[in-house]
């Protein structure tokens, strides 16, 4: 199964233009898979639907999340599917199965006073301090994901037409910055990268100590540690950014499509969540001024 695994990541990568998080799930699911049927001694061509329940009982008793699990059965099914594809099998063995019913979570919110609170942690008063505040005052500006800021260069922020330039899967899309983030990393790129960055072939918008691109668990422990500071007890995470950016944008009359573009949502049903923190009086407001015989 090693061999097919590795034919299957590399149809991902190079046929469907996967990213590495997506190719990395797929391989952490498929690989705990590979391991489960080489312990039950089964090919895994001769893997049946049955033995695929037994493998989700399995997980199950293991502790693991309907949504952890539903994404392992996606792997399975796709990795199946391939090799249908490319005649390796004959049948599917994940075809009558279904996913666990997952429970939509609410997004965890910050309040207007929290974000604030939280934007005001970092002291700029050094280089760590110069660069935090405007890595945060820059995620709540643009409501980017993580992978998205980490993955910025220098050139793809534009301080004169003040908008940021985002790139993910071949598509992008312009963000403006607003001027409290437009301020913050102006000064970040002019007295802190330039001291941080030690070589010129690093063109990462953010940089670590070290003057390396900075990373996702370099992201996350700076959310947390300034979390701390401000003892908000929600759980912080960089995502709660962008969450709260699109709330606190629909809260203050920016509209559903707009929201959608800057978020890169493809589909307006994952920012129409964002509806349900509007209360009856904001939804009031916005029924009396748009509508023609309010």
């Amino acid at each position: 199964m090693e061999k097919q695994l590795k034919q299957f990541f590399k149809f991902l990568e190079t046929n469907k233009k996967a990213s590495n998080n997506t190719i990395q799930s797929y391989k952490r699911d498929l690989v705990q898979f590979q391991q489960y049927i080489s312990e039950i001694n089964k090919k895994y061509n001769k893997v049946t639907t049955q033995e695929i329940k037994e493998y989700i009982e399995y997980l199950t008793e293991q502790g693991k999340k309907p949504s952890t699990i539903s994404r392992t059965i996606a792997s399975i099914r796709a990795f199946y599917q391939y090799e249908i594809k490319i005649g390796k099998i004959s049948k599917d063995p994940t075809e009558n199965i279904q996913s666990p019913k997952i429970e939509k979570r609410i997004p965890c919110i910050l309040t207007s006073e929290e974000v604030e609170l939280l934007l005001d942690q970092p002291k700029d008063v050094d280089l760590k301090g110069t660069r935090d505040k405007a890595m945060l005052e820059f995620a709540y500006a643009t409501g980017m994901r993580v992978t998205e800021i980490i993955s910025l260069n220098i050139e793809d922020v534009n301080l004169e037409q003040k908008i940021v330039i985002c790139k993910n899967n071949g598509k992008q899309r312009a963000i403006p910055l607003g001027g409290m983030s437009l301020s913050a990393l102006k000064e970040y790129i002019e007295e802190a990268r330039t001291v941080l960055v030690k070589s010129e072939k690093e063109n990462a918008l953010f940089v670590n100590l070290n003057g390396k691109r900075l990373t996702r668990q370099g992201f996350w422990k700076i959310i947390k540690y300034y979390q701390e500071q401000a003892n908000i007890t929600k759980d912080i995470t960089p995502h709660t950014l962008r969450h709260s950016f699109a709330t606190h944008l629909l809260q203050n009359g920016a509209d559903l499509k707009s929201i959608q573009m800057m978020l890169g949502h493809s589909d307006i049903s994952s920012t129409q969540v964002y509806m349900q923190f509007q209360n009856n009086e904001e939804i009031n407001d916005i029924y009396i001024k748009s509508h023609p015989r309010a």
